[in-house]
């Protein structure tokens, strides 16, 4: 006795054995774009790199700085701890948990900043892409453009077609 399921398995494979040769005589052109590459390798993408590394350098250094402030302290502590006296010891280690926490806010709030500027410039970047992508897609006849794919065939790759086009277009 044939199930409902294994019925209707039947039914959808006859239909594709039935449409695949309209599906070849269609010959519907096909690309592909590497996201990630585009977003590495494209100027506008690295210019945006370059952007965010100046604007957040000098925040960087700062944290690095107290970075190695608390370190100090903290072989200080490790190194003198057992010769100081007991106050002198407690006002060091708190010192020590108050530039600690500031430190952790500190670099929490650097890590937000960054990621939404990031988040900020890489969406410009990625808006720019796609309407360089939809004006390949439109000169070169193309019926579809596929950003995301578990495998790809460098025949159908237009990937170094958008970087080229978005390094020329200011």
């Amino acid at each position: 006795m044939e199930t409902t399921l294994i019925r209707f398995g039947k039914v959808a494979i006859g239909a594709l054995l039935i449409a695949l040769p309209g599906l070849a005589a269609a010959q519907a052109k096909i690309g592909f774009v590497n996201s990630d590459r585009v977003m590495r390798e494209a100027p506008p993408a690295v210019q945006a790199q370059k952007r965010l590394e100046k604007e957040f350098e000098p925040r960087d250094k700062e944290l690095q700085a107290r970075a190695d402030r608390l370190k100090k302290l903290q072989e200080d502590l490790e190194t003198n701890g057992m010769t100081m006296s007991a106050e002198d010891r407690r006002r060091r280690e708190r010192e020590f948990n108050e530039l600690n926490r500031e430190f952790q806010r500190t670099q929490r709030e650097f890590r937000e900043d960054l990621n939404a500027r990031r988040n900020e410039e890489l969406a410009a970047v990625l808006d720019r892409a796609n309407g360089v992508i939809k004006k390949i897609a439109a000169d070169e006849n193309y019926d579809i453009i596929f950003q995301e794919a578990v495998y790809a065939s460098t025949r159908i790759d237009i990937t170094d077609k958008v970087i080229k086009a978005l390094g020329e277009s200011k």
